[in-house]
């Protein structure tokens, strides 16, 4: 049945019709809550270890810098090779490593320049999974109207994890240690796995002579940035990633040392990030058509910038719980949007490089980030940094603004095209 024919509730959650992706969206689920509950045990063994600002940037950046070298080479490959198989492989690497990371936490040998190799291993993992398992999307699909509700879908299980991960962790790091989050962290991945080999997915046509790797690269690049609606869009992603997103590194400095709170504290402040971002997940869900999604990332930017704004004037736990909705509601509309937006205007063909390139600009800039707002933090102090953040975060959603009619014209045909009204 047409989407435009389904009743709210039924339209909301639509792309769940199809068997291979309520696979998905069950073992994905699961693993998602093991894997939130693992930053944020993470992000405080580091700060509880150091007690240094700086060392919580740098092990951001070690753990995301893989990203900004790897994923367009990732990206060629979900174009060439088999996405199943890859996505088996990739989940199966990540799994061991947490595992390793648990061992060596409950065992007492655990160190700062440890969690820094552990997390440039898991970078490298990540680098390959994020490409490969955004354009897998589409291959679970049998309808491809439904890709924007499956988009929007799995950013809400992204920040529904969100939500319960940082609680459940904050709980396990106060009477179990930050070991126990690793170890459930790496019991998840078996959901994920065994949802993969469960899924009947028909094979991809694959060309037997393609280019080779490093001309489909560059194939890839000039397309990506010579079309103008794409690279506006992944250059607003990249701003807010480097100069927004690292807020997260910060957290643990907020929660103990601004609000004068514990683990609870930092766990209940990402949740509330969480809450704000499945709201703006669901809202996108809801959505009929990816029409209009222009000024939806424009104002989505904007609101990100200044929940970070306000959130780094707050003194009070309860004021910042709510700005922290804020933030995650603007933050994930302005992602999800963006991904929706650049999956469906992309050609088939190019869609797993556009989407490398996505994943350089969303998480391969944040290590940048990190390491930025760790220096600026020992230099201008926490609250500041997240001010000068949420400021270029809310100009870059302006600038954007400004120069949607353009885009408007240049994106209309491909619309038309699509039958996208």
């Amino acid at each position: 049945m047409p989407s435009d024919k389904l009743n709210g509730v039924t339209r909301t959650f639509r792309a769940l019709r199809h068997r291979n992706y309520r696979l998905f969206f069950l073992g994905q689920g699961i693993s998602l809550v093991g894997t939130w509950m693992q930053l944020i045990a993470l992000n405080w063994l580091v700060y509880r270890l150091s007690n240094s600002v700086f060392l919580l940037g740098v092990v951001g950046f070690a753990s995301r810098i893989p990203t900004f070298l790897l994923a367009p080479f990732a990206g060629v490959l979900a174009d060439r090779w088999n996405r199943h198989r890859l996505l088996i492989l990739i989940q199966s690497l990540a799994m061991a490593q947490a595992f390793v990371l648990s061992f060596l936490v409950l065992s007492g040998t655990i160190t700062v320049w440890l969690i820094i190799v552990l997390g440039l291993f898991l970078g490298c993992v990540n680098s390959f999974d994020i490409p490969v398992r955004q354009t897998f999307v589409l291959d679970m699909l049998e309808n491809k109207e439904d890709l924007g509700n499956a988009i929007a879908l799995n950013s809400s299980l992204v920040n529904g994890a969100r939500l319960l991960g940082p609680s459940v962790a904050g709980i396990l790091i106060a009477t179990m240690g930050e070991g126990m989050c690793f170890f459930i962290n790496g019991l998840s991945y078996i959901a994920v796995i065994a949802a993969l080999f469960a899924m009947r997915i028909v094979p991809r046509q694959l060309a037997k002579d393609q280019p080779n790797l490093v001309q489909n690269l560059k194939e890839g690049f000039s397309y990506t940035f010579g079309f103008t609606p794409i690279r506006d869009i992944l250059l607003l992603l990249a701003l807010v990633s480097l100069m927004g997103m690292p807020y997260v590194t910060l957290m643990p400095v907020f929660a103990r040392d601004i609000l004068h709170g514990d683990s609870h504290t930092f766990g209940f402040l990402m949740g509330a990030t969480g809450i704000g971002a499945l709201i703006g997940a669901m809202y996108l869900a809801a959505r009929k058509t990816v029409a209009g999604l222009g000024p939806v990332i424009a104002i989505a930017a904007g609101v990100f910038g200044t929940g970070l704004v306000a959130f780094s004037f707050s003194r009070l736990p309860w004021l910042s719980l709510i700005l922290m909705v804020l933030t995650g509601f603007g933050m994930m509309v302005q992602m999800a949007a963006s991904n929706t937006f650049l999956q469906t205007v992309a050609d088939d063909e190019k869609r797993g490089r556009v989407m490398s390139f996505y994943t350089v600009a969303f998480m391969g800039m944040t290590p940048f980030g990190s390491l930025l707002s760790g220096w600026l933090a020992s230099w201008l102090g926490v609250q500041n940094t997240v001010f000068l953040s949420g400021m270029f975060c809310a100009i870059g959603g302006l600038i954007f603004a400004v120069r949607l009619p353009g885009l408007h014209e240049k994106v209309r045909p491909i619309y038309e095209e699509k039958g996208i009204g």
